[in-house]
């Protein structure tokens, strides 16, 4: 391996080493989430491990495609594999090429890959032989880390939700400052969840994503039983406990998929992907997979949050406020989403599945 920098970085509390600009092989042998830094920088997140990759995919490219039958057997034929062989671990849209990635394990060798997709409809292998990325290790007083749960570009820094063997701070987030250095902060959360009534700090957050109001960076995620809760974590300090604010219950019996936040018509919005856990269908919905659309003014909440945080209406438990359909409402062109995320300014791109199995479709943003 040639490396042409190399530095070690130890945080106070927190321990996170890292070695920046190293040129080869990351060696990633588990991806558990993916997602975007500027200028195609590619974010794996897997194990106690976050690598960043220059892709050096920045070329901006015309997404013509408007659905792609069969994606599933398409991406495990890359492999030389069935679809029943594959499981489907995340879709992230490079904004830089406009390219799609997604983030594969084969059930077969358990190895996990990551395949591009472009307009076109051309599959590809994303190398990692010989790439320039950063590496960074993740670890915790008193605890070890398991998973990355989500990972984000948050405010110049890469912010990662992990899962931690400790009971009562099961929930870890690091943040990453490839800019000082590697810099690492963990803190750990705890959230109100509006569905069981009480305040939690074992439940990791299972999406995230970058929020930001009045020049200061939060972060916006949700965990089982979808309530949606915003962290202000730009000023934490290392071990600290951030208490988030949860502004709006989804409903229980859910655990949610991916969120992004966009602009349409001069509004803000969360699109919240999120499944049934029994993987059952349920709310009158055709599948156990759907997605909600969120006004974003509910993030700027601060009265009606935690006990008092409205539900979305009609599953509203006994004297529970409910949120008006203003401010949430099902995507019924999204049901059946496993995967999506943002494709452009109109359009987000989602891996929906149907009875022939599954469709790769560029939709319209609600």
């Amino acid at each position: 391996m040639k490396r042409s920098l190399s530095l070690s970085c130890l945080a106070l509390l927190g321990l996170a080493t890292c070695v920046q600009a190293e040129q080869g092989n990351p060696n990633v042998k588990a991806i558990e989430a993916i997602a975007f830094g500027p200028k195609g920088l590619l974010l794996i997140g897997g194990g106690a491990r976050v690598v960043a990759v220059e892709t050096g995919d920045t070329t901006p490219t015309k997404w013509s495609k408007t659905e792609i039958a069969n994606i599933d057997q398409v991406l495990a034929g890359k492999l030389g594999q069935q679809a029943k062989d594959i499981e489907v671990r995340k879709l992230a849209v490079n904004p830089a090429s406009g390219k799609a990635y997604v983030a594969l394990q084969s059930l077969k060798t358990k190895t996990s890959v990551i395949l591009t997709i472009d307009g076109a409809g051309n599959v590809a292998e994303l190398p990692l032989d010989d790439v320039k990325y950063d590496s960074y290790t993740l670890a915790a007083p008193k605890a070890s880390i398991t998973k990355v749960t989500d990972i984000a570009w948050a405010g110049g820094k890469i912010v990662a939700a992990t899962q931690a063997s400790d009971k009562f701070a099961g929930s870890r987030v690091f943040t990453i400052n490839p800019a000082a250095k590697g810099a690492t902060t963990q803190i750990s959360t705890k959230t109100f969840h509006v569905g069981h009534n009480r305040w939690e700090t074992s439940a990791p957050l299972r999406v995230l994503m970058p929020y930001e109001e009045n020049g200061k960076t939060s972060v916006v995620g949700s965990f089982t039983c979808t309530p949606v809760v915003r962290y202000n974590i730009e000023d934490a300090k290392d071990d600290d406990q951030v208490t988030g604010n949860s502004v709006l219950e989804l409903g229980t019996g859910n655990t949610p998929r991916g969120m992004f936040a966009y602009e349409r018509d001069g509004k803000r919005y969360l699109l919240v992907s999120v499944g049934r856990n029994n993987r059952k269908p349920a709310f009158g919905f055709p599948s156990a997979y759907w997605v909600a659309r969120v006004d974003a003014e509910l993030l700027k909440e601060t009265t009606n949050i935690n006990e008092k945080a409205p539900w979305r209406k009609g599953v509203a438990k006994a004297g529970a406020q409910e949120a008006g359909s203003d401010l949430v409402q099902v995507a019924k062109d999204y049901f059946g989403t496993l995967q999506v995320d943002r494709l452009d300014g109109t359009r987000a791109l989602a891996i929906v599945e149907g009875k022939g199995g599954m469709s790769l479709r560029a939709l319209p943003l609600p």
